[in-house]
């Protein structure tokens, strides 16, 4: 499973392990900025997975620049470039790694385009010949939010990159 984040796992993990699914996770995001921000948002991660026995891969790295020469000057369209490069990189894996599928967190999310990231993994899942689960996640948005509250969790206030930190910001 992608991962985008702490709170984002909590509940696409739960369904995914009620449904009988052994889950291991990836935390891939080349477009969170600035750095802190991303180690903030793994170290997060890693709390929490230590805490459900969930597994987490994190590449080595930090690809910022591939990221920022592939969004700027459209900047309008870096969500679906963003959407792209995640999953065809979580997909990648989870066919060397021989899993059964992939799927993501982003799909609990309120905030993302659901539609597409439904219609980029199921395309991307064709082309690579490995299943794309799709679930909407976004019915536990409430519990999700609960919880990580509950657990005190860091809960960072845009999605990512610099341009949606603007957006969230500046006005």
């Amino acid at each position: 499973m992608h991962i985008c984040c702490g709170p984002c796992t909590i509940y696409p993990l739960k369904e995914l392990r009620i449904r009988g699914h052994e889950v291991a996770g990836l935390f891939y995001n080349p477009n969170i900025h600035p750095y802190q921000e991303y180690q903030r948002r793994l170290q997060t991660l890693n709390d929490y997975a230590a805490r459900t026995f969930l597994n987490i891969f994190c590449p080595e790295g930090y690809p910022l620049e591939e990221f920022l020469r592939q969004v700027a000057f459209k900047e309008n369209d870096r969500c679906e470039y963003c959407l792209q490069h995640r999953l065809q990189y979580a997909a990648e894996m989870a066919l060397a790694d021989k899993f059964d599928g992939f799927t993501t967190t982003l799909l609990y999310s309120r905030y993302q385009k659901h539609d597409l990231i439904r219609e980029i993994g199921e395309h991307i899942g064709m082309q690579l010949g490995i299943p794309f689960y799709y679930q909407d996640f976004r019915t536990g948005w409430a519990e999700g939010v609960r919880i990580s509250r509950e657990l005190e969790m860091y809960r960072q206030p845009y999605c990512g990159c610099i341009y949606s930190e603007k957006d969230r910001f500046y006005k």
